[in-house]
């Protein structure tokens, strides 16, 4: 057992004995090796490492946390937990609805997550370099911009029920950007390869090198696309696209919490609060969170509350099944916890999180999916959303596009953005596509203090309507 595994399993026991009704500790340490790389040039290589404990105690009903970096002894620790004790005391005075917890089954267990090819900076940087290299390939690329790095994990939780689980795990992820200049115009396009794993989830039939191809050609042909008039139409999604669809409009409003309305912050509500049972998209929509996927970045055995993973469905066939819950939402539900609960470390308080939320498959081939339109765009790859408190009206730009005429691509469209609602356009799905897809999802942000969580998303091609038009 580790010194900060010790200090977790004491923490836990002492808490115990000064009053608290529940008590569970989070001891995470984390390496991250990473390099930035522009235009040939190693910018900065950076190497840190961060380690502590984070302590949530229940008393009376409510809610208290504190986290403590580096701690060097028991001392560090005794003192906080009686004043956080304290602190869920007095806030349960004021609290109407005391909060409680579903019961769960408690673990005992180490998890390894398998590594195939061990990452170290020296190969990261080789990679990284490639791919820097294969987009300023391209003559009228500007500026080429590559940022790999590997994180390493190791999370220990213990609570006053009993469970102490291990989860060691490592993360690799090159994220890349390449921008292309002429006449006045600037394109930019970029790309994220990674996941839970080794240098595999990178170097794998070359993907990382493809992918930097695929963005150089395409911000340097966009050079020459033109943009596209506003109009309602029928629009085919790439699974990229579709990822980000997903998280904003499907994954966000299903977390419990939001639907409660206890997390406001940050477009922080569902419009679909109360509407459980109910018919919400078409009979083509059907969409999961599932953190058992291996090599997504949403992949775990337990959450921060320690309860053990499963695949959710949260809607089958356009009907709304379930919401993403932790412990005290799933009493709430009068149902059971969905191992959403994640905190992006120790300094800070979990909250439900997608973990992997993506859009069933279907039967459709992309290519007769886009076939059947007679005038449309295909929409390719994600950028930036911008939703509503209630994730009800949304729009999400894309990285480019191209016009479909008589079931044709013909004409690529540059600055475009898609806009929609979300009951309007989960009611015109009528086609998803075979070529399921999990993307990485590296920067999605929730709470206050914000918590910035890793995760995936993914899904199919998709066929719908929306309002496609350019912006400047």
């Amino acid at each position: 057992m580790s010194f900060s595994q010790d200090l977790a399993d004491k923490a836990v026991t002492y808490a115990v004995t000064q009053g608290a009704d529940y008590c569970d500790v989070r001891a995470e340490k984390q390496s991250i090796n990473s390099a930035l790389i522009e235009n040939g040039e190693i910018e900065h290589v950076r190497e840190l490492s961060d380690n502590g404990i984070g302590v949530r105690v229940l008393k009376n009903g409510a809610w208290s946390f504190f986290s403590i970096t580096n701690p060097k002894s028991f001392d560090e620790i005794k003192d906080s937990i009686g004043k956080t004790i304290k602190n869920a005391a007095h806030y349960a005075e004021r609290k109407n609805t005391p909060s409680r917890l579903v019961p769960i089954k408690i673990n005992k267990i180490t998890k390894e997550f398998p590594v195939i090819k061990k990452p170290d900076l020296d190969a990261l940087i080789k990679v990284g370099l490639e791919c820097n290299n294969i987009i300023s390939d391209q003559l009228r690329i500007r500026k080429s911009i590559v940022n790999p790095k590997f994180v390493k994990n190791s999370k220990y939780f213990a609570s006053s029920e009993g469970s102490k689980i291990l989860q060691n795990f490592t993360d690799v992820i090159i994220e890349m950007v390449a921008i292309a200049h002429e006449s006045g115009l600037t394109q930019s396009v970029n790309i994220t390869e990674g996941g839970r794993g080794g240098m595999e989830q990178i170097t794998k039939n070359n993907k990382a090198q493809e992918s930097a191809k695929n963005i150089s050609q395409k911000a340097s042909e966009l050079l020459d696309a033109i943009p596209v008039k506003e109009e309602k139409t029928t629009l085919v999604m790439n699974p990229d696209f579709v990822s980000l669809l997903t998280h904003e409009i499907l994954g966000h409003p299903s977390e419990a919490d939001r639907v409660l309305g206890k997390e406001m912050a940050w477009a922080g509500g569902a419009w679909w609060k109360d509407k459980l049972g109910e018919q919400v998209g078409s009979e083509h929509l059907s969409v999961f969170d599932d953190p058992t996927i291996p090599g997504s970045l949403g992949w775990y055995y337990f959450d921060d509350e320690g309860v053990e993973t499963k695949k959710t469905t949260l809607l089958e066939k356009g009907v709304l099944k379930n919401h993403m819950q932790n412990r005290e939402t799933a009493n709430d539900f009068r149902t059971q916890p969905s191992a959403n609960m994640r905190a992006t470390n120790y300094r800070f308080m979990p909250l439900i999180r997608m973990a992997c939320t993506c859009i069933e498959p279907g039967d459709w081939n992309p290519k007769e999916m886009i076939k059947e339109v007679k005038s449309g765009y295909l929409v390719s790859n994600m950028k930036v959303p911008s939703i509503d408190m209630k994730r009800y009206n949304w729009s999400i730009s894309s990285q480019y596009a191209q016009k479909i005429e008589n079931g044709e691509l013909t004409d690529l469209v540059r600055d475009v953005i898609v806009m929609g609602t979300a009951p309007e356009f989960f009611k015109s799905i009528d086609a998803c596509g075979k070529d399921f897809t999990v993307r990485p999802i590296t920067n999605c942000g929730k709470g206050d203090p914000m918590q910035s969580m890793i995760m995936g998303n993914g899904g199919p091609s998709i066929r719908g309507t929306a309002t496609i038009k350019s912006v400047n």
